[in-house]
């Protein structure tokens, strides 16, 4: 093959799930950091960053968690089917709202990241969680919201137990074994 020629990969939507601080974005740029290494087409969507652009009209109602979603979808189904890798890492707290996303997207692989609430409190260094058990923070998935356990993940890692690398090498090993990687 030509130089000139490039080898273009398919695309697909890695999302990750979990409650607040049970470790999304940490292993989702880690995860991106390798994909970039092996010449991938790589866009992180991240949920803090995606609320203050995307979706930062909306709150943190049942309803406005899922029209987050719908726009995030929206966007993570365009960049999948040109080919990129698409890491997103949302709380998104129902089943039915990631089958929506796996049903619009397609190439979608679901990370379950699983960590006991316990656990995310102690990483919380925003102090997320003891504001909203103060009361001062309203819908606060895991605590007055709800969070559903994924129904059909593809993918589970356990963040209290495992380190990065060992979630990392997980993920990467499912990847490889689905056919996305090079």
């Amino acid at each position: 093959m030509s130089k000139w020629f490039k080898i273009e990969h398919k695309g697909f939507t890695l999302w990750f799930t979990g409650l607040s601080c049970s470790g999304k974005t940490i292993l989702a740029d880690a995860v991106a950091e390798e994909l970039r290494k092996r010449g991938m087409k790589v866009e992180r969507l991240d949920g803090d960053v995606v609320r203050k652009s995307l979706t930062r009209d909306l709150g943190f109602s049942d309803e406005d968690r899922r029209m987050n979603i719908e726009r995030v979808t929206f966007v993570a189904k365009l960049l999948t089917r040109n080919g990129v890798a698409v890491l997103a890492s949302f709380i998104s707290p129902f089943n039915d709202i990631r089958a929506y996303s796996r049903n619009e997207i397609g190439e979608f692989v679901l990370v379950y990241v699983k960590c006991s609430l316990q656990a995310c409190e102690e990483r919380d260094v925003k102090g997320m969680y003891a504001k909203a058990r103060a009361g001062e923070i309203k819908n606060f998935t895991g605590l007055d919201s709800p969070f559903e356990e994924p129904d059909s993940a593809d993918i589970v890692v356990e963040t209290d137990k495992q380190t990065v690398e060992e979630s990392k090498k997980i993920i990467l090993d499912t990847l490889n074994e689905m056919g996305y990687l090079p």
